[in-house]
């Protein structure tokens, strides 16, 4: 016996789900608003159900995503208490993993079908970036003094974020069932749109995430299936990728990407590329100091101050954060942060690796889709804190507990059909 949604609950959690991505850019504070929303129904619904047979089972079904959501949080708790401290707003960004297990819970109670309009909502979300670029476009261009973002985050966040956006928006493709050709040309449109808005920000650490999507996507349409497929998918994939190497704006940012790694080989570290460097050398060094527990959360700024002063690194570098998720992660948590790290990487990916060549069309896109939040996770997080802005944390959350509902909402629906 499951839960039944009433119709209104239903559409208003759809809502939401399309609401959730579409403004995470343009709304401070929206996909939280969103978030909490599908959390305070998820609250009542778990509450008005806490003796429904099966509501909860999830729990155990997937016991790899519930340790993933939770083990960072819980190590930052366990932190706090072995050293003394009391830093609640450390627990801030870690929280939203948690808090969206009983939302994943309610989702799964979905119909499969209301699902699509997440695809929907990235769609938008891209759309409306494209818009964004192109309207506050300075003139002469987005420059490297001049990077498109917004008032309540930097352009490298905000370009990672349009970037997944738009390719997310071709990953849900497989949903589509009416009107599939105007389907097709809003996504493609999506993708440009949503492209172009992460080109204007010039996150060039984000753009090592588009091979990564690129060769997902040519798995997850069969473009190996044969010959003609592989020869049609390479050839658009070489003509869109000298397209864009060929651009200045490319161009400049691989440029530079090679003259601060000439400067910082010949001592010059005030590159972008030369500070960052010596941010995870100083972080290394730190755990190396504290390999068990880390500096702890909160402290990281204050332990680069005192490697400044003792002459490791030069004071102008010192920063809160240091630039990498797994390299914040060593010096600040320590090896205890570093496996939990990797048990979240684990837990939010494993079950849509799973499913990922699922015969039914729903499960095998929503598989894809959820592999490619989890995966964007890890790529950005090579050379950006992604675990850090509450705005990126709670969006992250979201699409994974979404994803991995709809699989499994979908998975009883066939379930439920079998004799």
């Amino acid at each position: 016996m499951t839960m039944r949604f009433s119709p209104v609950t239903a559409r208003v959690a759809t809502v939401l789900l399309f609401l959730a991505p579409a403004v995470n850019l343009v709304w401070q504070g929206g996909t939280g608003y969103c978030f909490f929303a599908l959390l305070a129904m998820a609250l009542y619904a778990a509450i008005s159900n806490r003796h429904t047979t099966g509501y909860f089972s999830a729990l155990r079904d997937y016991p790899w995503y519930v340790a993933g959501m939770c083990c960072l949080l819980l190590a930052t708790v366990v932190q706090q208490l072995v050293h003394g401290w009391w830093m609640p707003r450390q627990f801030d960004a870690y929280a939203r993993f948690v808090l969206a297990l009983p939302i994943f819970l309610m989702l799964r109670q979905l119909p499969a079908r209301y699902f699509r309009a997440l695809g929907w909502g990235c769609v938008s979300g891209a759309l409306l970036l494209g818009v964004l670029a192109v309207i506050n476009r300075p003139a002469g261009g987005w420059t490297d003094a001049d990077r498109l973002n917004n008032d309540y985050t930097n352009a490298i966040p905000y370009g990672d974020t349009a970037l997944l956006l738009a390719f997310l928006s071709l990953f849900t493709m497989g949903w589509d069932e009416k009107h599939r050709k105007l389907a097709m040309c809003l996504r493609g449109a999506a993708l440009i749109a949503g492209g172009f808005a992460s080109y204007s920000t010039g996150t060039r650490g984000g753009w090592v995430a588009i091979p990564v999507f690129v060769v997902m996507m040519a798995v997850e349409y069969g473009w190996f299936a044969n010959v003609k497929r592989l020869v049609v998918g390479a050839t658009v994939v070489v003509i869109g990728a000298a397209a864009l190497l060929s651009t200045p704006r490319i161009e400049q940012r691989i440029h530079d990407f090679s003259s601060d790694i000439s400067l910082y080989l010949k001592g010059d570290r005030d590159s972008s590329t030369g500070i960052r460097l010596q941010l995870w050398q100083s972080a290394a060094h730190l755990y190396s100091q504290h390999p068990v527990y880390g500096v702890g959360k909160g402290h990281l700024k204050s332990s680069f101050e005192q490697l400044a002063q003792q002459g490791y690194m030069r004071e102008q570098f010192v920063n809160e954060r240091a630039h990498s998720d797994f390299f914040s992660t060593i010096a600040e948590s320590g090896s205890i942060g570093v496996v939990c790290l990797l048990i979240f990487y684990y837990g939010s990916t494993v079950y849509f690796w799973r499913r990922r060549r699922s015969a039914d069309r729903f499960i095998h896109t929503a598989a894809w889709s959820g592999l490619a939040v989890s995966f964007s996770t890890i790529v950005f997080g090579l050379t950006i804190d992604v675990l850090v802005p509450i705005m990126v944390t709670v969006m992250l959350a979201l699409l994974t507990a979404a994803f991995l509902a709809a699989i499994d909402a979908r998975q009883r629906e066939i379930d439920a059909r079998q004799p």
